[in-house]
């Protein structure tokens, strides 16, 4: 369903954000994320040559985290294609600081001390939540959907992540019924 008929209105800004998953032939993941930001309008700046022109890539940047199949953190690279500053392009040094870090639970609160504030470049640290959930859906590719959550004895880690996987909610009653929990009943009585 789209959303509903918009007010007459004209574009300011425009971020493109495209993630991706790969499967290395070493059997490593690479997951690879590309932020570009424009504007429909020129806009002055000192650092490239007094202009950046409409359309022209206002911030361009790319991130990639090489992981092994735990999710920990193998190789770690950021580049800054364009930026409005040329200092930017120092920030995607400390990317290489997420070397050793596993994505999983506490993910985006680890980022935000690695690289949160002057740490890090802020529009690379924001995909990075992003790359979490695109490594995720990368590695349940490879898994036979046949053979996905075979051993049951733990909870699977996608369940209470969302509205629709709500253990008490009916898709976990119906595929994940060993892990449903009823609503607790209000007692107030």
């Amino acid at each position: 369903m789209p959303l509903s008929p918009a007010v007459r209105r004209k574009p300011l800004h425009t971020r493109k954000l495209t993630l991706q998953g790969y499967l290395r032939d070493d059997g490593l993941l690479d997951i690879e994320g590309h932020l570009v930001d424009t504007k429909p309008f020129d806009i002055r700046n000192k650092d490239r040559g007094g202009q950046i022109r409409a359309g022209e890539s206002l911030h361009e940047m790319r991130i990639r985290l090489t992981l092994d199949l735990d999710f920990k953190i193998v190789e770690a690279q950021a580049v800054t294609e364009w930026a409005p500053y040329n200092h930017c392009q120092g920030a995607t040094l400390s990317f290489a600081n997420l070397i050793g870090e596993k994505i999983g639970p506490g993910w985006n609160k680890r980022v935000r001390s690695i690289l949160g504030g002057t740490k890090g470049c802020t529009h690379i640290t924001e995909m990075l939540g992003q790359i979490a959930t695109t490594a995720f859906q990368t590695l349940n590719s490879l898994q036979n959907p046949g053979q996905q959550n075979i051993d049951r004895q733990e909870k699977p880690v996608i369940l209470d992540t969302c509205f629709t996987l709500a253990t008490d909610g009916p898709v976990v009653a119906r595929d994940w019924p060993e892990f449903y929990q009823a609503e607790k009943e209000n007692k107030t009585s």
